[in-house]
């Protein structure tokens, strides 16, 4: 294959502004690509104090800066307005690029002027959509009309699509009649040493007000109805039944915090409960790695980049079955599937922490579950090939 020039576009990555998954995703699949000898420009926000350009592991990242007043909806039609004309700057000075691929709704508008006007093959991710944010139902307000309107028009246009899961295929051609001759799907990668981290852990759980002998369940992730923090928080009670002792952290902001310290409140566990906030990196990989299982009970779950990173850390995962867990979670092998219910997710976290044996054996298949499927090297290759159908 020729030397590709490859316009990124997200609203978020690991070196502007980092809200979630996506960012790592945008980020690791960029920097794969440019190491297989192709030019990689990611044209992304600004974050406080950060240049306009600047090359990070053979990327070109390009931070847009716009007015970034207004609703959501306003926020992202300015942004892909700006992307758009630093595109054309670039592309001016620089040479034309030969194909965009654009990350999830947010940047919809600019992957299709730049098809419609620029006549350049347009490929889209999506790594979830509106619908899987809202828990899997639908919204009545307006942003969420409005968001689910640009989704479908980004599958109508878009000259292929890229998913991270067979049941968000499905999703994709249920909500919005996307064609399943113009998917392709290509899970997320990770790199496992990145999240393995040698550290005490006793001494990290002290650090957090926990007794270094009580078993720590963790949370990571968006407190967001999606994500099932609330779900969680009702199973707590269950499993103190079961262990006294056992202590739950939730990493992670977002706009159920207070609903998570009322419902703390109301099961009578705010002892035994930690909403720490969001962590720096290095908070995280301390946790992460002392913690004694890693609990997802998400609603929806296109993917769920989480259950890599804490297979990387070799930790037990005891998650929902739905959505890309249920895909890639051998059960009772490498993590427990239960339902996204609280008295499910109890059993699932009592049954991994009375077997210390079987705990320690979910966390070694992880692992190996990783370095034998979830490489970026392996995404990338695969992604250079769809590349190839548009061009």
């Amino acid at each position: 294959m020729e030397t590709l020039r490859i316009a990124m576009f997200s609203w978020e990555s690991l070196h502007s502004i980092n809200i979630g998954g996506m960012a790592r995703a945008v980020s690791e699949l960029s920097h794969a690509i440019s190491k297989k000898g192709h030019e990689v420009h990611l044209f992304t926000r600004a974050g406080e104090g950060q240049s306009d350009y600047e090359v990070i592991e053979g990327v070109h990242y390009h931070r847009c800066r716009f007015d970034s007043s207004g609703d959501i909806l306003w926020h992202c039609e300015k942004m892909c307005n700006s992307m758009v004309e630093l595109f054309h700057a670039v592309e001016e000075k620089t040479g034309r690029f030969h194909i965009v691929h654009c990350h999830d709704w947010h940047t919809i508008n600019a992957g299709n002027h730049l098809k419609q006007r620029g006549g350049l093959p347009f490929v889209l991710s999506f790594h979830s959509t509106e619908w899987g944010r809202n828990g899997g139902s639908y919204g009545v307000w307006y942003e969420f009309r409005e968001i689910t309107g640009r989704e479908w028009y980004g599958a109508y246009v878009a000259d292929w699509i890229i998913t991270v899961s067979s049941a968000m295929r499905e999703e994709l051609k249920w909500l919005y009649k996307a064609p399943e001759d113009k998917i392709d799907i290509i899970p997320n990668g990770i790199r496992p040493r990145s999240f393995m981290k040698k550290v005490d852990s006793g001494e990290v759980k002290k650090r957090y007000g926990i007794h270094p002998y009580a078993p720590m369940i963790l949370f990571i992730g968006r407190l967001a109805h999606q994500k099932g923090a609330d779900i969680l928080m009702g199973a707590v009670p269950g499993v103190l039944k079961n262990r006294w002792d056992a202590q739950f952290v939730f990493a992670g902001d977002g706009g159920m915090a207070g609903h998570l310290k009322y419902l703390a409140g109301l099961f009578d566990v705010a002892s035994a409960v930690k909403l720490l906030g969001h962590l720096s990196q290095e908070e995280y990989l301390d946790l992460l790695n002392a913690c004694d299982l890693v609990c997802i009970p998400s609603r929806n779950e296109p993917f769920g980049l989480v259950l890599l990173e804490a297979w990387s850390a070799k930790r037990a995962v005891v998650a929902s079955d739905v959505g890309g867990l249920s895909e890639n979670i051998d059960n009772f092998k490498n993590g427990i599937k239960v339902y996204p219910t609280s008295d499910s997710i109890a059993w699932g976290i009592n049954y991994v922490i009375n077997d210390a044996t079987g705990l320690k054996k979910l966390g070694e298949e992880g692992y190996k579950t990783v370095k034998k499927k979830f490489t970026w090297p392996t995404v990338a290759k695969t992604t250079l090939k769809t590349y190839k159908k548009v061009l």
